[in-house]
């Protein structure tokens, strides 16, 4: 019998789990904490994890482990060396979320376009104006605008179709080694200075992390918006906060940040910052890639069990 512990099961919600389920004998935590990692560890051969971390201490300590499925694309939350120094196989699942991550980012882009997110909660105004229609925060249409995208994978290139079909011009930022294609890719200074909107889909690396910092901002138009649905390390969270309150970019539209959940004196929680809206981690989450990516999960599972193992991170 095949022992499961699915680690934070909170964090997919209430999505059916008897794919799963089919394979062994599974205990769902909603979360776990550091301190109850090891005992639920070694309790399963197989373990599931989406935002628990699994470190080199904690994989000593479970020998009867012999798969992690991560609940993501992203494989920061386990340390995939010491996993096969032991022996464990890590897989991930990829591509489930594109189409929640493209919609979420233009949700974002939208509500700093068109200040719907301010018209909407200032509800209690609307009686006072004798036309009903408010002009109090700038609107712009998004057609004939130019979207500077960040990371042309799978996820980058479905937000470039999707500004494309708003009528937006787009641009990729140039990178070592990256062949030409359809979408123009510029080099850094040029890049950020045409963009109206930046938005970043790229991986966090060694290179990428803080890439949006004082000189990053600094090149781009006072008129331009910033969009995050990737990793929030890949932005310095106090030169961004700093870029708002002096009016170097026009606003910011973020669904991650550095440390989650952000302590509550977090710099870019302040109240006082203008045209900022942030998101808690919600574009992968629509109930159509949550699904997917359970299913992707079971899949892991099965071919591993078959002795052919997919979409190993640690190989």
């Amino acid at each position: 019998m095949n022992h499961i512990s699915f680690l934070d099961a909170s964090t997919v919600g209430e999505i059916d789990l008897s794919p799963i389920a089919h394979h062994g004998e599974l205990k769902v935590f909603p979360t776990t904490s550091p301190e109850q990692l090891v005992s639920r560890l070694q309790q399963a051969s197989i373990a599931i994890t989406n935002k628990v971390v699994i470190d080199a201490e904690s994989l000593q300590q479970a020998p009867d482990l012999r798969l992690i499925c991560i609940a993501a694309t992203g494989t920061n939350c386990v340390d995939l060396v010491a996993a096969k120094a032991a022996g464990v196989v890590v897989c991930n699942v990829a591509g489930y979320s594109t189409a929640s991550v493209t919609q979420h980012t233009f949700g974002l882009l939208i509500n700093l376009a068109t200040g719907m997110n301010r018209y909407a909660s200032e509800s209690a105004q609307w009686a006072q104006s004798a036309i009903f229609t408010r002009l109090d925060y700038p609107m712009l249409d998004l057609a004939g605008k130019t979207l500077g995208v960040i990371g042309l994978g799978t996820i980058g290139k479905s937000v470039a179709k999707a500004a494309q079909g708003f009528g937006m011009n787009v641009i990729a930022l140039a990178r070592d080694g990256a062949q030409q294609g359809e979408i123009e890719r510029l080099p850094k200074d040029a890049f950020f200075a045409r963009a109206d909107a930046v938005t970043l889909h790229c991986p966090l690396t060694d290179d990428t992390e803080k890439m949006i910092n004082h000189e990053t901002l600094g090149m781009m138009k006072t008129s331009a918006f910033l969009i995050n649905t990737g990793r929030g390390q890949l932005i310095d969270e106090d030169d961004l906060a700093t870029a708002l309150k002096e009016g170097s970019i026009a606003g910011a539209g973020l669904d991650v940040l550095t440390v989650e959940p952000p302590q509550v004196d977090h710099v870019l929680l302040d109240p006082s910052l203008p045209n900022l809206v942030i998101t808690p981690h919600t574009a992968w989450a629509s109930i159509e890639s949550r699904t997917k990516l359970l299913e992707g999960v079971a899949g892991n599972i099965e071919a591993f069990l078959a002795g052919a193992p997919e979409n190993v991170v640690n190989a």
